[in-house]
């Protein structure tokens, strides 16, 4: 299929000024962030192409050989895939992050940059974002966790500078070596002088002319790293934890993002989460609740006895205070709730029809709750109020 036009894909003239052509690409790029259409192939694509018209069009160089040649003009420069060389989209996020400003978080989302060092202007790495899996003793109790993320670290032949070695570097034309700009424009009231990071060098004084053989003059690479995560008790489905600065690197000495832990719980097969309780849904036959009986009730610590009183009613909620989740970053824990069941033979013998059909019009048998005893609903509301 072929390629569409660079300024049809941004929408821009082709003599649209280099702050135009940033803000067109921004747009796009907004409006078909994975992060914002997650699964969507289509938005992918669109993602894909805009970063490789903006690599092409925000570069003087080329974008005069574009406007002369077209795609043809771009052999080893762009049209390779994501253009510019990029080989998947965590490429374009590491390229093009501090477009962004931090705007998106999440795995791979844009980074942003901060400004340090007598102005200099610092690129900051892309946040990333992973998935653990909790069980429910590792819930309660909270764990440590090592995982092994892909990411983007400081290339360790030029230290994340870029450069090839520390005499492969020029001064600056364009601010001379000062790191800095001064405009002069003329109003009304008088001639007005403004300062700001020089936009070549980005406050550096000084350019790269011998670049890394490694990292091609980025000073980040493509790695991995195990990392070690904290997670504290009490955690929930869907809690996010920050570990700052284990993101991907910045590029050129930046600084790094950070690594966005998304919790995600695993199905406990007899509990049930409710909050900060549990809920455990005990079965007991006729006679064992009406004559009374011992029931092995599961904790996360392990099991515990419970007696169940003779005459307890069907749907009665025990309390076992402090067997729950405790309350992340906080103080005290849930309980858990023993909801007792009654189950019923759905098949009887000849026998056992016998004696339930006697006992069936026995005093004991007879009539329902009293006035004073509470209903299920009632019992329920008390223990959640």
């Amino acid at each position: 299929m072929a390629k569409r036009d660079y300024y049809e894909v941004l929408e821009v003239g082709k003599n649209a000024a280099p702050e135009e052509i940033k803000k067109a690409y921004r747009k796009k790029a907004i409006q078909y962030h994975p992060d914002k259409n997650p699964g969507n192939t289509e938005a992918e694509e669109k993602f894909k192409e805009a970063a490789e018209a903006y690599e092409v069009l925000s570069n003087p160089e080329k974008k005069q050989r574009y406007d002369q040649f077209g795609h043809a003009g771009m052999s080893g420069s762009a049209g390779g895939g994501f253009g510019g060389g990029f080989s998947d989209i965590e490429d374009i996020f590491s390229a093009f992050g501090d477009i962004f400003g931090g705007h998106f978080g999440g795995f791979g989302g844009f980074g942003g940059s901060s400004r340090s060092r007598g102005g200099r202007r610092v690129s900051r790495g892309s946040d990333l974002r992973v998935k653990v899996k909790l069980n429910l003793s590792e819930v309660v109790n909270g764990v440590d966790k090592k995982i092994k993320v892909k990411k983007y670290i400081a290339c360790e032949h030029c230290n994340g500078t870029g450069a090839k070695d520390g005499s492969s570097y020029s001064t600056c034309g364009t601010c001379r070596g000062t790191g800095q700009v001064t405009r002069i424009t003329n109003t009304l009231l008088g001639q007005m002088q403004t300062t700001s990071t020089c936009p070549t060098c980005q406050g550096d004084g000084k350019m790269i002319t011998d670049q890394c053989n490694h990292c091609a003059g980025e000073g980040v690479i493509r790695d991995e790293e195990v990392i070690n995560i904290k997670i504290p008790a009490g955690v929930g489905e869907g809690m996010q934890l920050n570990v700052t600065g284990k993101g991907n690197a910045g590029r050129r000495g930046g600084i790094n993002g950070d690594l966005l832990v998304v919790i995600t719980e695993e199905e406990h097969p007899e509990l049930v989460r409710d909050g900060n309780n549990l809920i455990y849904n005990l079965f007991v036959s006729f006679p064992e609740i009406t004559l009374g009986t011992t029931a092995e009730i599961p904790t996360v610590e392990g099991k515990v006895k419970v007696k169940i009183e003779a005459g307890t009613q069907p749907e009665k909620i025990l309390r076992l205070r402090g067997k729950g989740i405790p309350e992340v970053n906080g103080y005290g824990k849930g309980d858990l709730l023993v909801r007792v069941h009654v189950w019923i033979p759905k098949k009887l013998n000849a026998e056992e029809k016998r004696m339930l059909e006697k006992l069936q019009n026995s005093p004991g048998f007879q009539g329902g709750p009293s006035s004073s005893e509470k209903t299920f609903f009632e019992k329920m509301r008390d223990i959640f109020e």
